[in-house]
């Protein structure tokens, strides 16, 4: 598939000069807001149906309409981007983001919440459009830092935001949740529309409708199940229906594209060994890093009746994650200093065994919130690691045209590990429980389960990632205008 090239690539000029100066920073702000909106909900769980007047099962659809949504939206605005401009993209999710949190605000029942949480997450594609503007515009050597700083703020937005949201929900109205959100985005819109240039790198085409509708079916089936199984029943009939209906639409779907000659996806490239296993660690490693969101809140938010909860407040909860999210972003630049100098792959190796032993050390230091600040660091510290080398491996193995289509689906993988953890989790805390005061809680057997399942689930990343070909260091080796002359000839 050819790009479209403009008319100084075409006459053989080299592209005008871009002041690239603040498209790292807007880009990284944009990621983090979009990344604030998984965890803008959290601390209004509880109180959400007297809020909406509903049952709990039914704003539990608060949450879920954003996951449905972002796994429907990451694959197919990347493949948008690249075909139609990723910034026009951009933009369009930004403004879906900010519909979503007006929509949101100004809700007082059920419906117009699960609306506007569904729009939310319709924004999701920004922090892969935002890695692939870098690619098309960023010189090689700020390109590795850039990238890294933007995969990791899809962590750091999510640590950040629970102790911002905790802190606004115990004094503001809620409905300032959702104002506030909305500010943001028109903030970032603006910001983009002003400071972002549009790439010239397109490879045109026809979308696959037909593509998009089958990876939609199959997504929604899949995530569904997944999220609602403990509620339903595993073995009840809707979720085996639904995970019936998955694999069925994801086969005809992956039939289809092989077949299309303007596919969605393009499947000869992910499977290309690089690209294929890549996406399996990056799978394997969403799953380890949940594993972090679902268990230290729960432990420092326990009443010290347990004799191992620490009896914290949300907004405590909060402060103490908050920092993981701040090692994330500051340790991006020692990833692509690391990518560049070992290669991205070992980056990603690297990531993994610091994930584990952040859990290794979980499992035995639990007692202190000061144990639990640690554990969040060295966590952290690994996502940020692995979470930049990500788009390098993608980005080195695919042609420039496909790169946003390409992050899409690696974020997406990440996502559907994150899924999938949660699911694995909820059973395991479920099952492993004491009773207090009349109440079922999660035992401390139970949560040092599902640490020790997070660290195997980062060693099992790390087994993926020693697979992984050894390529060139880094794509940041190939500069904006190679890239735009390979997608002229590719």
């Amino acid at each position: 598939m050819s790009a479209v090239p403009t008319d100084s690539a075409a006459a053989g000029a080299p592209p005008a000069p871009v002041r690239t100066g603040a498209v790292v920073p807007v880009l990284a702000s944009a990621g983090i807001t979009v990344a604030l909106m998984q965890t803008l909900v959290i601390p209004l769980v509880p109180e959400l149906p007297k809020l909406l007047n509903a049952s709990a099962s039914g704003t539990a659809w608060a949450i879920t309409a954003t996951l449905l949504a972002a796994a429907v939206a990451t694959p197919i605005m990347g493949r948008l981007g690249d075909m139609y401009g990723k910034r026009r993209m951009l933009l369009i999710s930004l403004a879906m983001l900010v519909t979503g949190s007006v929509v949101a605000a100004l809700s007082s029942s059920l419906t117009p919440m699960i609306v506007g949480r569904a729009l939310q997450g319709l924004a999701s594609g920004v922090i892969p459009l935002g890695i692939s503007i870098m690619r098309d515009e960023l010189p090689s050597e700020k390109l590795g830092t850039a990238t890294a700083q933007m995969s990791a703020s899809l962590g750091v937005g999510g640590a950040l935001g629970l102790p911002a949201a905790a802190l606004l929900a115990e004094n503001t109205n809620w409905h300032a949740l959702f104002w506030i959100s909305a500010a943001l985005g028109v903030v970032v819109f603006a910001l983009v529309l002003r400071f972002v240039p549009e790439s010239s790198v397109r490879s045109g085409g026809r979308f696959d409708l037909i593509g998009g509708a089958g990876l939609s079916v199959g997504l929604i089936s899949l995530l569904l199940a997944i999220s609602q199984g403990a509620d339903w029943g595993w073995t009840g009939g809707r979720t085996l229906g639904l995970f019936a209906l998955a694999v069925v639409a994801l086969v005809l779907w992956a039939w289809w594209e092989r077949r299309t000659t303007e596919p969605l996806v393009d499947l000869r490239t992910t499977v290309r060994p690089q690209v294929l296993l890549t996406n399996l660690a990056s799978m394997v490693f969403g799953f380890a890093m949940f594993a972090m969101s679902l268990v230290l809140p729960q432990l420092l938010q326990m009443p010290k009746a347990t004799g191992f909860g620490l009896g914290q407040s949300m907004l405590g909860a909060g402060l103490v994650m908050g920092p993981s999210g701040l090692v994330m972003l500051l340790t991006a630049p020692l990833s692509a200093k690391i990518s560049k100098s070992r290669g991205p792959k070992v980056t990603l190796m690297l990531g993994a065994v610091v994930v584990a032993a952040g859990y290794g050390v979980g499992t035995v230091l639990m007692a202190e919130v000061w144990q639990l600040v640690l554990v969040s660091i060295l966590i952290g510290a690994g996502i940020g690691l692995a979470y930049g080398a990500m788009p390098a491996l993608i980005m080195s193995a695919v042609p420039v045209s496909e790169t946003a289509a390409a992050n899409s689906l690696n974020t997406l993988m990440r996502s559907i590990g994150t899924s999938v953890s949660s699911a694995i989790a909820g059973v395991i805390l479920a099952q492993l429980t004491i009773s207090l005061g009349g109440y079922t809680l999660p035992s401390q057997n139970g949560f040092r389960v599902v640490l020790i399942i997070g660290a195997g689930a980062a060693l099992t990343a790390l087994a993926i990632a020693s697979f992984i070909p050894t390529r060139r260091a880094a794509p940041a080796t190939e500069s904006p205008s190679a890239a735009t002359a390979q997608a002229v000839v590719s």
